[in-house]
């Protein structure tokens, strides 16, 4: 599995992707949930806003907030824990507190925190599995959103609460509402940033991470953009 692999640089990650292909190749290939949008996610007139999620590995979670139109950053990294432990061989221990995140800044007048979080629970990850996603398991690959203000909770709350109702997944949402505050965001080591831009035949990336960025293509088509958004221009 990917938690176990403690990869700590670029060399070790292309090296690791045999043996991360044989635990996952009993893993079923990437799903996506058709799901309304929320009901209670009012227009925000601000240039810009910021939140961090977190729903698995976050090269696939980057990457297809690297390819939705309005975002204008998606960073990897950790939240949830303290800095001195926003390392990834730390934080592949699954003892610090911290979850694999990305940080997404996306324009409001373009895409709306709403699309975001509706782009999030459908094609980013199935948010139904506690501590887990795929073959990667551990608390810091938990379903978490850590919200930057109380409107932000609030929507997303509103949001677990309609989808939940609606039983659009086969069980509940576990999904953890945490402030980001008083902890912070911590940027993932570089050769995490633009992952799957830069290692799309990778084997990780192929199964689990390619997938998400095709369902999110087909399923919201209007929000697609060809080009990603990425770290490192």
């Amino acid at each position: 599995m990917k938690n176990t692999l403690y990869k700590f640089g670029l060399p070790f990650v292309l090296a690791a992707s045999a043996l991360t292909m044989q635990v996952s190749s009993a893993f079923a290939a990437e799903s996506a949930f058709r799901i309304p949008p929320p009901k209670s996610a009012p227009a925000n007139n601000a240039s810009t806003e910021t939140v961090v999620l977190a729903g698995g590995c976050f090269w696939g979670v980057q990457a297809v907030f690297q390819h939705t139109q309005g975002v204008t950053s998606a960073v990897s990294g950790y939240a949830g824990g303290a800095k001195e432990t926003a390392r990834y061989e730390m934080v592949g221990s699954g003892s610090t507190g911290h979850a694999e995140a990305v940080k997404v800044t996306f324009d409001p007048r373009k895409v709306s925190y709403g699309k975001i979080l509706q782009i999030y629970f459908s094609v980013v990850h199935d948010p139904t599995q506690l501590n887990r996603q795929g073959p990667d398991s551990g608390t810091q690959y938990r379903s978490a959103i850590f919200y930057q203000s109380d409107e932000q909770k609030r929507i997303a709350a509103d949001y677990i609460a309609q989808l939940d109702a609606a039983k659009v997944y086969p069980a509940r949402i576990v999904t953890q509402l945490t402030p980001l505050a008083p902890t912070a965001f911590y940027a993932a080591e570089d050769y995490h940033q633009d992952f799957a831009t830069l290692h799309p035949t990778q084997g990780y990336i192929a199964r689990f991470d390619i997938p998400k960025i095709e369902n999110f293509k087909q399923m919201y088509p209007s929000d697609y953009r060809a080009a990603p958004v990425t770290v490192f221009k």
